[in-house]
């Protein structure tokens, strides 16, 4: 299996490998370099009244797939990384200090970007969301630091937490259910209020209802 993975690193190499690539997938590939910008993002959705819920899915997306890649499998497994096993491999990027399987990129942005691509609905976010999926995974093995096995499997695996999440996040309701504190700081900024409020000249225990807002039709008697 690892020599198929290296041969299929070595084919990159050779016939793929150009100035344009060496100059634009390594920025690709910083996109997701220890998560900062996913985490600014996620912060911003959250801040956005509107965008709580895409935020609340993004941040969840992120501690699933820190936990799961960075804290469990990576240290579990601990397998070496390509350019350690054939060192005729050139980095265009600084050689990572971690373990290899599974890849951390991969998992982070296939995660997020999976995530926001099932709750959104605009053609520009798929569109985008869709090339970074395949973009940053590629660029990890042009880059020489990840086998096709460290992507492949990373990838279905944030796939799967995405899944996963997806029914938590997939309306405005189920998202209310999933993180109640969305629906606090709503209903605070709608100023929505649940103090009882007592009808005029009543008196009593049962004086104290809430009053409708809306205006009631009056039915008419026929004779």
């Amino acid at each position: 299996m690892q020599t198929a993975e290296l041969a299929v690193l070595d084919w990159i190499q050779l016939h793929l490998r150009c100035g344009f690539l060496d100059t634009v997938l390594p920025w690709i590939s910083r996109l997701c370099d220890h998560g900062e910008i996913w985490i600014v993002l996620a912060a911003v959705l959250l801040i956005l009244r509107s965008q709580r819920r895409y935020g609340a899915a993004v941040s969840c997306a992120l501690v699933l797939d820190l936990v799961s890649c960075n804290l469990i499998l990576k240290p579990l497994i601990g397998r070496l990384r390509p350019f350690v096993i054939n060192p005729a491999v050139e980095l265009l990027v600084p050689p990572p200090l971690d373990a290899s399987f599974p890849s951390g990129h991969t998992q982070n942005i296939v995660g997020t970007t999976a995530s926001l691509f099932a709750c959104r609905k605009e053609k520009w976010v798929q569109i985008v969301c869709a090339v970074l999926m395949v973009l940053v995974p590629f660029s990890r093995m042009y880059l020489g630091v990840h086998t096709p096995l460290d992507v492949g499997v990373s990838f279905v695996l944030a796939l799967a937490l995405a899944a996963a999440l997806y029914p938590a996040f997939r309306t405005e309701q189920t998202a209310k259910k999933a993180t109640p504190w969305i629906l606090a700081r709503r209903r605070s900024a709608a100023g929505i209020c649940s103090t009882p409020r007592r009808r005029p000249g009543a008196t009593g225990p049962r004086a104290a209802r809430i009053l409708p807002t809306s205006r009631t039709v009056s039915k008419t008697r026929t004779p």
